[in-house]
C-alpha cells in the first residue's frame, strides 16, 4: 500500500530538527514534516496568505484555504501511521488537521477526514461551534473543551488499518473503528480511511491557529488494529451521526456508574457508540458525597478524563449540605422532583412505591407535584431531570393526568429560571405532546438516560424526539462556563 517515499523520508530526516532527531531509541523513525523557518514540503491551496511560518511556528488564519504537505518530491503519501503537533488556538479560532487526503480542485469536496480544532469558534448567521477540538468530523465527535485558549497542547492521531485515535495531551478523546459499510451524513464527504497526505485548514478569518513540532512516524502495511470490532451499521448508528454532523450534541449528561459499570467501562463504550457521558455522582443526604470534602475527593477521582462530570442534586436539604464553590467546580448539576415533602410535611421518594402510599386522589396529587416542580425549578440548577415522571401507581393515566395547563407550569417554570429539560431515554419522557410545547416556548433540552444498571443504551428515545418535535441544535443544552452557572448567578 502506498506510504512515504525514500526521497522524501531522507531529505526529512536530514532537515529534522535536534528534538525530534534525539527522540528516544523506539521513535528513532519519527519524521518531522517542518523546518521551523519555512513552508518548504508544503504547498497552499485557495490562499496562500493564509499560511506563513514564523518562531519555528505555521500560523493558519483564514477561511476556506489548506496548506496541504507534499514533502520535497511532491508525493507524500500516508497509510498506517503516528502523527504528532503542538498546537495553540486564539480565542474564537477554529481549524483543522486533515489526513488522508490530497490536492482537488476548490469546487469539489476533500478526500479524507479532518480532525477538528475549537474551543468558541462562532460563525456567520449566530452559528456556534459546538464540536470541540478532537472531533473526528463527519464520525466521531468531541463535545467537551479539554484545553484554554492560548495555550499550547498536544495532538496525536494514530491510524491503524480501519482504526482512528485522536489524543489531547494524551487523553483519548475519539476510538474510530471504520464499519464495513461506512456511514457520513454529508454525501459529498468522502470519510473512508485509505491512504494520502496531510494538510492544515484555515477556517477563522478573525483568530489564528498555531502549529509547531509537525512529524509523523509512518508504521507498516501490515500493521495490526488494536480491537477487531467491526461495528454495526444500523438506523440509530446513523442518527447519532447525523445529529453530530447537525452541530448538536449527542451526550447522555444523566450516566451513573451503576449496576458494575466502571468508569473505564463507560468511557470506553462511549467511544465505541460515539456518544459522550457527563458522569454523574449523587449529592444529598446519606450519599458518600455529602459535603465539601468528599465533593473534593470524587473530583480529584475524577481529574482528567475524557467526559463531563456532574452533580445530581438529591433531595431538598442539599443546598445546606455543600458550599456554593464546591457546587460550581462541577460541569453542571441537575435535580428532580422524585424526592420532596408533602403537604403534611411528610419527606417521600415517590418511586418507592412505601414511602408514596396510596393515591386517593390523583388530581390532587397532580397539583401538589406542579407546584413542586415550579419550586424546584428555583434551586440553582442546570437541568430538570426526569422530567413529567409520575409514580408508577398513576402512570397509565399519564396522558389524562399532565394536561396542557400542567404541562405549561412546568415549562414557564423552566423558562423563568433557564433550567433545561431532560428529555430521558430510560422512561421514555416527556412525551411528545410536552415536548413540542416547550419548543415552542423556547426551552433548552438535555439528553439522559439515568441508567439504574450497566447497560446505557444509546439515546433512541431522545433522538427520535429530536426527529419528530423539529429540534435543533439551539434547542440543546450545554454546559455554561465557569462565572455564568447557576449556582454562581443565582441568589
Amino acid at each position: 500500500m502506498p506510504t512515504i517515499s525514500r526521497r522524501d523520508a531522507l531529505a526529512l530526516l536530514l532537515a529534522a530538527p535536534a528534538a525530534i532527531r534525539s527522540l528516544p531509541a523506539e521513535s528513532t523513525d519519527w519524521i518531522s514534516l517542518f523546518d521551523g523557518t519555512s513552508l518548504h514540503g508544503w504547498r497552499a491551496h485557495e490562499r496562500a496568505d493564509a499560511f506563513s511560518a514564523t518562531n519555528g511556528q505555521i500560523s493558519v488564519r483564514g477561511a476556506n484555504a489548506r496548506l496541504l504537505y507534499t514533502g520535497s518530491s511532491g508525493q507524500a503519501n500516508f497509510t498506517n501511521f503516528e502523527f504528532g503537533a503542538e498546537v495553540m488556538l486564539q480565542p474564537g479560532a477554529e481549524s483543522a488537521i486533515c489526513f488522508h487526503t490530497k490536492a482537488r480542485p476548490s469546487t469539489s469536496p476533500s478526500p479524507g477526514f479532518q480532525v477538528l480544532l475549537a474551543n468558541d469558534a462562532r460563525g456567520p448567521n449566530g452559528f456556534i461551534q459546538r464540536r470541540k477540538t478532537g472531533s473526528l468530523m463527519g464520525v466521531r465527535h468531541v463535545w467537551k473543551q479539554f484545553i484554554l485558549d492560548n495555550e499550547w497542547f498536544t495532538l496525536s492521531i494514530l491510524v491503524r488499518q480501519k482504526q482512528v485515535q485522536v489524543r489531547i495531551n494524551n487523553m483519548l478523546v475519539v476510538d474510530y473503528i471504520e464499519p464495513n459499510e461506512p456511514f457520513s451524513a454529508n454525501p459529498d464527504f468522502n470519510c473512508r480511511i485509505s491512504h494520502g497526505t496531510f494538510a492544515l485548514e484555515a477556517r477563522s478569518p478573525q483568530s489564528a491557529t498555531f502549529f509547531r513540532n509537525l512529524r509523523v512516524r509512518p508504521l507498516p502495511d501490515a500493521v495490526p488494529q488494536l480491537s477487531d470490532e467491526r461495528p454495526i451499521v444500523d438506523d440509530v448508528y446513523r442518527d447519532i451521526i447525523r445529529l453530530g454532523a447537525a452541530n448538536i450534541p449527542v451526550v447522555d449528561y444523566h450516566t451513573h456508574l451503576k449496576g458494575g459499570l466502571t468508569l473505564d467501562q463507560a468511557l470506553s463504550n462511549s467511544r465505541r457508540v460515539g456518544i459522550g457521558y457527563g458522569i454523574a455522582i449523587n449529592c444529598g443526604l446519606s450519599f458518600p458525597v455529602h459535603d465539601d470534602a468528599s465533593i473534593r475527593d470524587y473530583l480529584e477521582s475524577m481529574k482528567g478524563q475524557p467526559c463531563f462530570v456532574a452533580m445530581q442534586a438529591e433531595g431538598r436539604e442539599w443546598r445546606t449540605l455543600v458550599s456554593p464553590e464546591s457546587v460550581a467546580r462541577f460541569d453542571y448539576v441537575f435535580t428532580d422532583a422524585m424526592t420532596f415533602s408533602d403537604d403534611n410535611g411528610k419527606r417521600m421518594r415517590i418511586w418507592i412505591p412505601e414511602e408514596i402510599g396510596v393515591i386517593t386522589d390523583k388530581q390532587a396529587f397532580m397539583e401538589m407535584l406542579v407546584k413542586r416542580i415550579e419550586g424546584i425549578m428555583r434551586e440553582p440548577v442546570d437541568i430538570y431531570a426526569n422530567a413529567t415522571y409520575i409514580p408508577d401507581q398513576i402512570a397509565a393515566d399519564y396522558d389524562a393526568l399532565w394536561t396542557p395547563p400542567r404541562m405549561q407550569c412546568v415549562i414557564d417554570a423552566a423558562l423563568r429560571n433557564d433550567v433545561a429539560i431532560e428529555i430521558n431515554n430510560r422512561r421514555k419522557i416527556p412525551s411528545p405532546a410536552f415536548l413540542k410545547l416547550a419548543k415552542a416556548a423556547g426551552c433548552k433540552f438535555s439528553f439522559g438516560t439515568n441508567n439504574a444498571e450497566a447497560e446505557l443504551g444509546r439515546l433512541e428515545y431522545p433522538m427520535q424526539m429530536v426527529k419528530e418535535c423539529g429540534l435543533i441544535w439551539q434547542d440543546i443544552f450545554v454546559p455554561k462556563p465557569d462565572g455564568q452557572k447557576p449556582i454562581q448567578i443565582r441568589k
